[in-house]
């Protein structure tokens, strides 16, 4: 690597997390304002602040964002509560402008408004917005006196949620006794009326609210900005230019590239370090966890068909929702996470051309031990909170923190922190010769070094916050973990291990891979760490905001596209050589990423990406179309190919199955194509119409979650998804059988050194 490409590389890097941390200061300084009290114009004091920490505390205790969401962040079965409590606070004050008293008021209904004369209608609402967007909070005593309106709807929101939570709703998966205690219900409520109040309050001196004015309600007067389609146009164009520019400048380097022309090399007996056969069992767990996180996607699906029940079985309370649907996307990330981890212990000693450190096996296994006890402690706090049982003021320590992908409790989150860290020695140790031989600190080796440091780096941000911290301020660090961690460092520790593995095996040149991978980290990077910013529309952020994001996030689908080319074009010329034969599956299953990175990430992501789509999408079944085809289309597939990438060099020849990959890998693909095209992408297009026509409240009320048409297309499920259970079947019989016969067969070898200390030790 060049000085000058190494300086660019620096700058760049360098500038984009300036702004993203000049963003979060902004962020920060801009957010929404938890008033020290809230009190009616005669000065009696509603809620506290106390209260409203109190109820978020306990809202994310019990699962939060796994149990609906607040400002479109989190669950999609029970309501948005910020939506619900807005809606529900501007109806009540509607009854109050039809001259109703305050009790009868409450009892105002959306049918009521929709039967009043157009233009009395009009009125209405309008005397609604202009009493509700009046900002009233005064920052001298740090007091927010209320309206009428919200004065009169605060009760009625306590007796309605209080009792919602203590008996339970059917369509909303909400079981009965979930919150039983009528004081943790009340401080709930508080903390819901106040992200109510954020999302329809104008802040001080403009003309929209703390959220953008997000949800979309007609009643209160919420709508979108001219922002919102200004920045989605922007991005739209910036796609396309820049797609563009980076295929032809990747494709004319290539061109003069004398070593395009390779071939695959024939493989050879695998001779691997001990070290690095027992990275093996990682896969198998891996595996094993992938199954039980696919089981548990299907039983939290069906759960939009029979609420809290499976074939009339009431799970309620023993397996709640929240606790599933915590379960699946923890188990999304331990287990992608996991293959990357032993994809790691396997490149080191390969890197150090087969130098292996004293001891490091005996570490490798500790290391899984310690694994393998996170995810099992972090599972069973996860549990735990939801059933209410690590609910206190320091449950979330080993219980549930609430927030979507690291919902682990604190103890589970250091103890994985430090595994990260043991692991990080494990590849410094191994890699350390290759290190001090390789001159140019911008080759693969010292990559692949740098990217391991940014794993435990950046999952180490999530300790930046608390149940107690601002969400609007927690939200920003949580997507640091959620996007910064899984979307680019671990992109880059992939393209780097990736870019390395098949350098080895002849599908690309070194210089190619080096060339290609430095150009890849430019655009992950140079993209994605301010693209994080495009989670952060509508959470209480400025408006500028809005235009980093939108502008930053369009980029994001295009280096692994690009890498994809390269492994495409190389597997074509190494079948028509006959060469590709060993490497066809770990190959096919990368050109999977590629494909399902253009469709899960490109064509699906921009499907709710754009700021004005995402203003009417936020929180509704769109989301989860890009997020499985992104998420395990993208990052699942790229962790089984590096796993067979790693086991193709580990395990005998003898062990290797093409027919069981064959059908994982048609049956993963064919079964996530399933999903989403008969039932993810109607139900979020559904959706994603009565948002546009009625507001987020309505699109997430049980009315449409329940309707026949969401039954009906989650029924269609059904056979995708035991097709894509038989293909993930079909991988772990794979993996067990490859892990059984090469023990078998080294055993058998007298020339096995590792297995003769085997047989030794047996």
């Amino acid at each position: 690597m060049s000085p000058k490409a190494r300086a660019v590389s620096l700058f760049v890097i360098v500038a984009c997390f300036t702004v993203l941390i000049f963003g979060g200061a902004q962020i920060s300084k801009h957010k929404p304002p938890i008033p020290a009290r809230a009190v009616a114009p005669s000065g009696e004091v509603i809620f506290t602040a106390e209260d409203v920490a109190l109820g978020q505390r306990q809202y994310l205790s019990r699962g939060g964002q796994q149990t609906g969401s607040v400002w479109g962040h989190g669950a999609y079965l029970a309501p948005d509560w910020s939506a619900d409590a807005l809606h529900r606070t501007g109806l009540v004050t509607a009854g109050l402008k039809r001259g109703l008293t305050p009790g009868a008021a409450a009892g105002f209904t959306q049918a009521d408004l929709a039967a009043l004369p157009a233009g009395e209608r009009g009125r209405v609402q309008a005397e609604v917005a202009e009493e509700l967007r009046q900002n009233r909070y005064d920052p001298a005593s740090d007091t927010l006196t209320l309206s009428p309106g919200q004065v009169a709807a605060y009760p009625a929101l306590v007796a309605y949620y209080t009792r919602l939570f203590r008996d339970g709703n059917d369509p909303m998966s909400i079981p009965a006794g979930f919150v039983p205690d009528a004081a943790d219900a009340k401080a709930i409520t508080a903390f819901f009326f106040w992200t109510a109040w954020a999302a329809g309050t104008n802040r001080p001196g403009e003309t929209f609210t703390y959220t953008a004015n997000f949800p979309f309600d007609p009643l209160v007067g919420n709508g979108p900005l001219p922002s919102s389609l200004v920045w989605s146009i922007v991005s739209m164009v910036l796609l396309i230019l820049g797609t563009a520019l980076a295929i032809f400048y990747y494709l004319r380097l290539r061109a003069k590239d004398p070593e395009h022309h390779v071939k695959i090399a024939p493989l050879q007996e695998p001779k691997p370090t001990p070290s690095q056969r027992a990275a093996l069992p990682y896969f198998a767990v891996a595996i094993v966890l992938f199954i039980l996180q696919a089981a548990l996607g299907s039983l939290t699906g069906h759960f939009a068909v029979e609420g809290n029940k499976l074939f009339g079985i009431d799970l309620g309370m023993l397996l709640p929702y929240a606790a599933t649907r915590g379960w699946h996307l923890q188990l999304a990330v331990f287990w992608i996470a996991t293959c990357w981890l032993a994809t790691g212990l396997f490149i080191g000693p390969a890197v150090a051309g087969g130098h292996e450190p004293k001891g490091q096996k005996a570490l490798v296994w500790t290391l899984l031990g310690a694994l393998v006890v996170v995810v099992v402690g972090a599972l069973a706090g996860t549990y735990l909170g939801v059933r209410g049982k690590l609910s206190g003021p320091n449950g979330w320590l080993v219980g549930n923190q609430g927030y979507e992908y690291i919902e682990l409790g604190r103890v589970w989150q250091v103890a994985l922190i430090a595994g990260m860290l043991l692991w990080l020695f494990l590849v410094y140790r191994a890699i350390k010769p290759a290190l001090k031989a390789e001159q140019d600190r911008g080759g693969l080796t010292h990559l692949l070094l740098y990217a391991s440091v940014s794993i435990p780096l950046f999952y180490s941000v999530g300790l930046f916050y608390t149940p107690g911290t601002h969400i609007a301020v927690a939200d920003y660090w949580r997507w640091w973990v959620v996007h910064l961690w899984v979307e680019n460092f671990f992109e880059v520790f992939a393209t780097v291990a990736l870019a390395f593995i098949l350098s080895k095996i002849g599908a690309v040149g070194e210089r190619s891979a080096t060339r290609a991978t430095h150009f890849s980290i430019l655009l992950y990077l140079g993209a994605g760490i301010i693209g994080t910013f495009h989670h952060l529309y509508f959470t209480g952020s400025p408006l500028f905001i809005t235009a980093l994001g939108a502008t930053f996030s369009a980029l994001e689908i295009v280096p692994l596209t690009l890498l994809g080319f390269e492994v495409y074009e190389n597997l074509k010329l190494a079948r028509s050589g006959g060469n590709a034969t060993p490497w066809k599956w770990p190959l096919y299953f990368f050109v999977a990423v590629a494909f399902w990175n253009a469709v899960g990430a490109g064509v699906l992501g921009f499907l709710i990406n754009p700021p004005i789509v995402l203003y009417y999408a936020q929180g509704l079944n769109t989301t989860p179309i890009h997020s499985h085809g992104a998420l395990f289309g993208v990052y699942g597939f790229l962790a089984i190919a590096l796993m067979l990438f790693s086991m193709r060099n580990i395990v005998r020849t003898a062990a290797w199955s093409d027919r069981l990959l064959k059908i994982a890998f048609w049956g993963l693909n064919a079964g996530l194509a399933g999903m989403i095209v008969l039932s993810l992408l109607p139900a979020g297009i559904y959706q994603l119409v009565i948002a546009v026509r009625e507001g987020l409240w309505y699109a997430r009320s049980p009315e449409v979650t329940g309707s026949a048409f969401i039954h009906a297309v989650t029924w269609a499920r059904v056979l995708p998804d035991l097709v894509f259970v038989g293909g993930a079947l079909a991988l772990l019989g794979f993996v067990l059988r490859a892990i059984v016969l090469d023990v078998k067969l080294r055993r058998a070898d007298p020339a096995d050194g590792e297995a003769a200390t085997v047989r030794k030790a047996a």
